[in-house]
């Protein structure tokens, strides 16, 4: 999926109607990285998108600081605007992290938040993962979040007529549109828990634990393996 202008400036409707908790899911990982941080700490935040993430992580934290990595300059735009005034320290890079030297050799936090559906083998995805963790400090805290479950299974199928339904009561889209999106969502990569789980273990992740679940998307937490 391309992040055009366009689709950037809507991304920001669009993500709170695809995922309706997308607010108090980001929360949650302010909450559990709060637990797990002192006063600074250097942060890797991949697909930081919009800065959301950026935005909710600093509030009250002006000394922690950001390198953020996204592959969409459009949506790098926009963030650069909305996160101009923060007095963190934020960098924002183009790419992905397999392509992208960074400043920081080793963080003391990472996410990966509503991006490993958009990376389309499983090899791809490990190698993502596993160049997360070789940039965090032993024990780092990190989170996941991703579309998960299995295609034409029924309870995935359950949770798609769920969605289906609050994007047709809740837009103006036309039940052909609604469709369309449908379509689109369904190209993307799904995964069931367990291998997402396994793929974690495989980076070099321990103690990952599911703390949040909305339709076709679920998160986990995890710490940077200490040995």
């Amino acid at each position: 999926m391309e992040f055009n202008n366009t689709l950037a400036n809507e991304y920001e409707k669009g993500i709170r109607r695809t995922l309706p908790s997308y607010d108090a899911m980001l929360r949650l990982t302010q909450t559990f990285y709060r637990s797990n941080l002192s006063e600074e700490a250097t942060f890797l935040v991949l697909g930081s998108g919009s800065g959301n993430e950026i935005l909710q992580l600093a509030e009250q934290r002006p000394h922690w600081s950001f390198v953020g990595v996204d592959p969409a300059q459009a949506m790098l735009l926009i963030a650069e605007e909305r996160l101009k005034l923060l007095p963190n320290n934020i960098s924002l890079f183009q790419g992905t992290i397999l392509e992208t030297p960074l400043p920081i050799t080793k963080f003391d936090a990472a996410s990966c938040i509503l991006v490993l559906h958009f990376i389309e083998t499983y090899e791809e995805k490990l190698a993502t993962l596993k160049e997360i963790a070789k940039h965090l400090k032993p024990g780092a805290p990190f989170v996941l979040v991703s579309k998960y479950g299995q295609l034409n299974s029924t309870e995935t199928e359950l949770q798609f007529d769920l969605w289906r339904a609050y994007w047709l009561q809740h837009t103006k889209l036309s039940a052909s549109e609604v469709a369309n999106m449908e379509q689109s969502i369904r190209a993307l990569s799904f995964m069931q828990e367990e291998e997402i789980l396994t793929l974690l273990q495989q980076a070099g992740f321990t103690q990952p634990s599911r703390f949040f679940a909305t339709t076709l998307f679920a998160g986990w937490v995890c710490y940077k393996d200490i040995l």
